[in-house]
């Protein structure tokens, strides 16, 4: 993500939703309308250098200029929301990406079940807002396991769609637990499921949903937390650009290799779903670990995201 694409943005407002989270407002910092976005989008915010990380829209899309992000101060965090709970305030600039959607809505799904767990939620809040808009019918399943989690719970509660949204809460009430063989819609009514949560959570629910006949087509995920293999056996990279080869161990990422010879790629998520790191492939042929290229990307040897994908051939040759 170079500078020029970047937005300079305001914090206008942020609210504390409980202990952990809270939902910051974002409003253009020169004047310049904001791009518009889809439900489902994400932005990268720039925390620090070399420090970026992804966060969900979940305001209304509708609702041209300001952006809301809810943010979770995760005590696993590698330093993004703890520095945005600990260090951002009122008043204060930040840039952005524009917004990016690697989890759009159907269209034409006849039906939606949205299913958020924890943060997974600010996404799905977004989708809610632009299926009700739209007169589309649908369902809201948030799903934390206690109610302090529930940051969102007032929130949703006075939204316009409050009628179409249950509380999960696993740990208190069993009779609150979600259970998709009981919650979800019949297969052969051609609902659409989204969700989004922590990584367990979300194969947890497209297992349960394949079980009882969705297929693949109708379930959609949000992938941020997505694990990365790095094995494999080592390789080398050649980067062209700056005359540098480097070899990449078994376990290692190819930025990190890069990053020791002095070589800096940006990174955000290092897992491979934000794009943040894509690099031109000159030689060899990738093997592709990222859920962010599309097939015929991946086919066509021609980008790798050097976060967490690997190398079939012995020797890749980067434009870096």
């Amino acid at each position: 993500m170079s500078a020029s694409e970047l937005l300079p943005v305001c914090v206008q407002k942020i609210d504390k939703l409980s202990d952990d989270t809270i939902a910051l407002t974002l409003v253009s910092a020169n004047g310049a309308k904001l791009p518009e976005y889809t439900a489902g989008a994400h932005v990268s915010v720039k925390i620090a250098d070399g420090l970026t990380r992804e966060y969900s829209l979940c305001s209304d899309p509708h609702e041209a200029g300001t952006y809301t992000l809810g943010i979770l101060k995760d005590p696993g965090s590698r330093g993004g929301s703890v520095a945005i709970h600990e260090k951002v305030g009122l008043g204060d600039e930040l840039e952005i990406s524009p917004p990016k959607n690697l989890f759009p809505l159907n269209d034409d799904a006849p039906y939606s079940v949205l299913i958020g767990g924890g943060i997974g939620i600010t996404p799905i809040l977004a989708m809610a807002y632009k299926l009700h808009r739209d007169g589309q019918p649908f369902e809201l399943r948030y799903c934390v396991s206690t109610t302090e989690k529930a940051a969102f719970k007032s929130l949703l509660e006075q939204t316009p769609f409050a009628a179409s949204v249950t509380l999960h809460v696993s740990r208190e009430d069993p009779a609150q637990k979600y259970v998709p063989a009981t919650h979800l819609p019949a297969a052969d009514r051609g609902a659409h499921v989204y969700v989004c949560g922590p990584t367990g959570f979300m194969e947890w629910c497209f297992t349960e949903a394949a079980s009882l006949g969705y297929t693949a087509d109708r379930l959609h995920k949000e992938d941020f937390g997505a694990d990365v293999d790095l094995s494999g056996g080592g390789f080398t990279v050649e980067a062209k650009a700056t005359g540098v080869t480097v070899q990449v161990a078994d376990g290692q990422r190819i930025v990190e290799a890069l990053t020791e010879a002095g070589i800096e790629i940006e990174v955000s998520c290092e897992e491979g779903v934000c794009g943040t790191c894509l690099c031109d492939v000159l030689e060899g042929e990738p093997d592709h670990r990222d859920s962010f290229l599309t097939d015929e990307e991946r086919d066509s040897n021609e980008l790798i995201m050097v976060c967490c994908s690997r190398s079939k051939s012995s020797k890749l040759v980067l434009d870096v």
